[in-house]
């Protein structure tokens, strides 16, 4: 903005006003209010030759300034050289002065050393008189720390720590802070706290010591436990029973004195059993000493860190726990495995209870509540997997028996044991499983001994060993045995419809209910849910077990047909013994069939089911036997005329045929439902069986791989389905009505009358009629065996060289044929557009 200024002032101004500007520029670079660099550059861009001039007015102005400084100077040297002058003169008086003071101070310290020495004398005197007195004062106060001290120290020495503790407590609350500034006080301060910590150490040591040692005793602990608990179980059983046995004296009071007498001496035997085992029997505290911990929590209590010691042990604890809770990986091979298991976890558990019951607040119950959740979860999960590795029954048992006792032992000890026992119903199904698979070989292997055959009784004492054995009644015999029993032995020798087998699954049956009760005994369950469990399991076993077995023994091939009427029999007695079963378990765990909620037996619809497959597998086996006999048929199908006789392997068919539904004869029929049964199956039978036979001899005439067949073998093929005919009219099964069974051979015998009788204008003028007497002839069926004909004609008028006369009627047949052949075509066409 200067710069601006001086550039207008420069315009506006005439060249004799420059030399101002001049001076206002030397006035602003005075100052050092404005940049010196706009000034100057003001200056230097004003004209050309303008710095010259101002620097001549910068030099004037320099050397007025130095004028100045000059006379200023002037004026003031005078009085400098006067100040001078005078301090010269005061520097000799203060050389006179320093000599006087430092001769008077001199003689000061010569005549003060004499009152300074007696001065100090005295000082010396009074301190010690007073420390002499101090001293004394100070050491009947350290007497008795000191004292302490050594108290403190030889009871350490003799490990009478929780008295130590007091010592250190007096020592530090009230004789120490008395004398606390001593040096001596300080190292007893700063030893306190080492001692306190070496005896938190040999306590937790000791406590160590305990652990370790409960650790190895827990095994023992648990099965003294154990046994003490059985044994007390065991009390209450026969107190129960001697309790039964004096109401039922009350009842029966003769008969019972007896029985009384006996009774009173087994409870007093079982008293004196028990007194002799509660003698050998230790208990916890027997078996480890719990002094440590006591005598640790005490000490941890004392010392202000009972939470820390309560904390350790509870941790420690928990580490044992898991230890125990820990499975060998055998242990389901045997059953010690699981005693040594529940006999570790019931001793842990067992001491915990004891550390319970006499402390305060080192265990609480939620803390083993807790803890035994844990562990419970743990118990259950482990058993759940191990015994589920088990096949043996025998063994699962007694897993079970020792989960009972486990479960009462710790429920003794207030453990709520509830999962245990629903475990033992999954067990149980385990149980159910083994004994299902056990049952299943014995069933194999009594149907593998079994020779399908009735059972042979040379007398009645034999009849009584079977009827022991199984429920069964023979009508007959209960007649005479009622009527003329001394007759009956002129009854023997019979037969009993069913094998040996039946007896033997019956007292298997009967064999698993048992083996099925023993688990269901000591589970704290009402009769009620007994029952149902043995219901099921014995459903389980006749539906899936015994009716798998009967399964796959159906499907042997080594089964034949008699071996499979003899099954169906089998079935038929068992189905209806199972009354008897429900009866039996009624008996056992005295429930009425019928309470509502009671189950029923499905072995009904078990031998029903089996049955159906044996009727089934005797119709299967009876169309593959004739299969046989159709593989090897031989018939010639170029021969001119038939041998005038039927075929060797049909009349082989048709005598195997009778033979074998003669054996249908001995199905059970003593009763109408019975009978109704056995004529239906035979009835079946032989329908299945003329069906096929007819479906085979159709599907022989029609092989594709048959190109061309003869009248001759028309003929013989006649002869042949003849046979058929009568074997059906001969009523080979009792119980069809009319010619039933002829009517499974009616398709082939109108085929072959419309080719025997060669009535194609009849058959062809009635076709789609119902009164057509070749009804069941299919257009399709006559075309393909025509044309087999007609290529057998032509064949054989080729190899024909008899009379011309011969060969004009096979012409003339030939072109019938034709004609034929060309309407059946037409028929199958129509058909086929139909459909």
């Amino acid at each position: 903005m200067a710069r601006k200024s001086m550039s207008n002032l420069s315009e506006l101004c005439p060249e004799e006003n420059k030399d101002q500007i001049y001076e206002n520029a030397l006035a602003e670079i005075q100052s050092f209010e404005l940049p010196l660099g706009t000034t100057v550059r003001s200056v230097y861009d004003d004209q050309p030759n303008a710095h010259q001039k101002f620097m001549e007015k910068l030099d004037a102005c320099i050397r007025n300034h130095d004028r100045e400084i000059e006379k200023m100077c002037n004026f003031h040297h005078q009085g400098f050289v006067d100040a001078i002058t005078e301090l010269l003169k005061v520097r000799a008086d203060a050389e006179k002065l320093k000599v006087q003071v430092t001769d008077t101070n001199r003689r000061l310290q010569d005549a003060g050393k004499e009152v300074i020495s007696q001065t100090e004398e005295i000082i010396r005197c009074r301190v010690q008189q007073r420390n002499i007195t101090t001293v004394v004062e100070k050491l009947q106060l350290c007497l008795p720390v000191l004292e302490m001290y050594s108290k403190l120290k030889e009871q350490m020495n003799v490990k009478r720590y929780y008295s130590a503790l007091k010592t250190m407590e007096q020592l530090e609350n009230l004789y120490l802070p008395r004398v606390s500034q001593y040096r001596f006080c300080q190292i007893m301060i700063e030893n306190l706290p080492k001692l306190r910590e070496e005896i938190k150490e040999i306590s937790m040591s000791d406590l160590k010591d305990f652990l370790e040692s409960i650790r190895k005793h827990s095994d023992r602990i648990g099965e003294t436990a154990m046994k003490q608990a059985q044994q007390q179980k065991t009390f209450s059983t026969t107190l129960q029973k001697q309790n039964n046995v004096n109401y039922g004296r009350n009842m029966h009071l003769g008969r019972s004195r007896i029985s009384e007498s006996k009774n009173e001496m087994t409870l007093k035997r079982t008293f004196e059993d028990d007194d002799e085992h509660e003698e050998e029997v230790l208990t916890a505290q027997d078996l480890v000493d719990f002094s440590p911990v006591y005598r640790c929590l005490h000490i941890y209590s004392v010392l202000g860190d009972g939470e820390i010691f309560e904390n350790y042990y509870r941790k420690q604890r928990r580490k044992q726990a898991r230890l125990v809770l820990q499975p060998q990986s055998s242990m389901h091979e045997t059953v010690e495995g699981y005693r040594r298991y529940f006999s570790q976890i019931v001793g842990f558990f067992v001491v915990e209870d004891h550390i319970l019951h006499v402390t305060q607040g080192l265990v609480t119950r939620t803390y083993t509540d807790e803890l035994w959740n844990m562990a419970l979860s743990k118990i259950v999960a482990v058993l759940r997997t191990h015994s589920s590795y088990c096949t043996d029954p025998d063994l699962v048992l007694e897993l079970k028996n020792l989960i009972v006792v486990f479960a009462d032992t710790l429920q003794g000890y207030g453990f709520p044991v509830n999962r245990l026992f629903d475990l033992l119903f999954e067990i149980r199904d385990q149980y159910n499983e083994t004994l299902l698979k056990k049952w299943s070989g014995l069933f194999r292997d009594i149907f593998e001994a079994d020779n399908y055959s009735p059972i042979p009784v040379a007398n009645e004492e034999e009849y009584k060993i079977v009827i022991s054995k199984f429920p069964f009644q023979d009508p007959e015999l209960d007649k005479v045995r009622m009527k003329h029993p001394h007759i009956l032995q002129q009854s023997f020798p019979k037969k009993l419809p069913m094998s040996q087998s039946v007896p033997q699954i019956y007292m298997q049956v009967k064999e698993f209910i048992y083996a099925s009760l023993k688990f269901s005994e000591s589970l704290h369950r009402s009769s009620t849910e007994i029952d149902d469990m043995l219901r099921k399991s014995t459903n389980l076993l006749l539906t899936r077990t015994l009716s798998s077995c009967l399964q796959n023994l159906i499907k042997k091939p080594h089964i034949g047909l008699t071996e499979l009427v003899q099954i169906i029999i089998n079935t038929t007695h068992l189905e209806q013994a199972c009354k008897y079963l429900e009866d039996f378990i009624s008996n056992i765990t005295n429930i009425s069939q019928l309470t509502v909620h009671t189950a029923r037996l499905y072995g009904l619809s078990t031998f029903k089911d089996a049955r159906h497959a044996a009727e089934g597998e005797i119709y299967t086996k009876l169309n593959q036997k004739i299969d046989e006999f159709i593989q090897i048929a031989d018939y010639d199908w170029t021969m001119s005329e038939s041998d005038g006789r039927a075929s060797g392997y049909l009349m082989d068919l048709i005598n195997f045929l009778r033979s074998t539904f003669q054996v249908f004869t001995h199905l059970p029929n003593n009763n109408n439902d019975h009978a109704a049964m056995s004529g239906k199956v035979a009835q079946t039978a032989c329908m299945s069986a003329c069906q096929h036979l007819s479906m085979s001899l159709m599907q022989m005439l029609l092989d594709s791989e048959l190109k061309q067949i003869s009248m001759g073998a028309i003929q013989q093929f006649n002869l042949d389905v003849i046979q058929c005919e009568l074997f059906a009219s001969s009523e080979p099964v009792p119980g069809f009505q009319g010619d039933t069974l002829q009517l499974a051979f009616i398709d082939l015998r109108q085929l072959l009358d419309l080719f025997m009788v060669w009535d194609w204008s009849t058959y062809l003028a009635d076709y789609g009629q119902a009164t057509s007497k070749y009804l069941r002839v299919n257009p399709s069926t006559a075309l393909t065996l025509l044309e087999k004909v007609h290529r057998g004609m032509k064949d054989s008028s080729k190899k024909n060289n008899i009379f011309a006369q011969f060969r004009k009627n096979d012409r003339d047949k030939q072109k019938l044929i034709e004609t034929v052949v060309k309407q059946l075509r037409s028929l199958v066409n129509g058909m086929s557009q139909h459909t």
